[in-house]
């Protein structure tokens, strides 16, 4: 796995290297995830062509507001918009206008509805994710949201279950955003207790999801199958595709 740090992109990461249940590795300089690429800066843009190449693939889950006033700066990207709009911040702000006091376990709550809502209101985002990933394994790919941490931390996780990557590494590449963020300043508009909760992610946001797939569709392989469009012989053109 290249080990890198991105200036513009702290959370831009490789997932090449993991190793699947038969020992099969994800291909290394193929699938990235990363936060927003609106801060790119000249080096980091010509790291990624000298080390990865160009065009780039870009899977953007940011809502429309969101890429709007951060666009992509990588020269010539393929940029796909699965738009997926944040609610998280807006709740809190609309709670904190009705003078109601939100404490850290409501912040950790309401993070959970929002993974909740992956699932129950997003699938067909993740179901078009899934599409572009089986279009095409030539150019690098990168699947990112602002933080890189939510939607994308849920799709990172799908796409690993998908090929096959035990879940202790799930979890490690899930947790590993909050090595990779922590030195991102906390929010001035929230008041501390939430904005280090919103900050982070934590085991019991992706457990969420997680649930909410069993409870309503019994199994994350039959979610894949039978939601997502991963049928077997598709996932087993995932794997072909970027697996070694």
């Amino acid at each position: 796995m290249t080990e890198f740090q991105l200036e513009g992109a702290p959370n831009f990461r490789d997932l090449g290297g993991y190793a699947n249940r038969r020992g099969q590795r994800i291909r290394a300089g193929k699938l990235f995830r990363s936060d927003h690429l609106g801060q790119l800066t000249p080096s980091d843009i010509r790291f990624l062509h000298d080390s990865f190449g160009a065009p780039w693939r870009v899977l953007d889950f940011r809502g429309v507001q969101e890429r709007s006033t951060a666009p992509c700066q990588l020269p010539n990207a393929q940029v796909h918009a699965l738009s997926i709009e944040p609610t998280i911040v807006q709740k809190i702000t609309d709670l904190l206008a009705q003078a109601h006091t939100v404490s850290h376990e409501e912040t950790v709550r309401l993070m959970q509805d929002t993974y909740r809502g992956f699932v129950r209101h997003n699938t067909h985002r993740y179901a078009e994710f899934f599409q572009h990933l089986l279009a095409d394994a030539d150019a690098p790919l990168v699947f990112h949201c602002t933080a890189g941490k939510d939607r994308t931390g849920f799709a990172a996780a799908l796409l690993l279950h998908a090929l096959d990557i035990p879940s202790e590494v799930i979890w490690q590449d899930y947790l590993t955003t909050n090595a990779r963020l922590k030195n991102r300043p906390l929010s001035a508009l929230l008041p501390e207790p939430i904005a280090h909760v919103l900050h982070a992610v934590q085991t019991a946001f992706l457990q969420a999801s997680f649930e909410t797939v069993e409870q309503d569709h019994g199994s994350l392989t039959a979610y894949l199958e039978n939601q997502l469009g991963l049928s077997a012989s598709a996932r087993q053109q995932l794997q072909r595709l970027y697996l070694d």
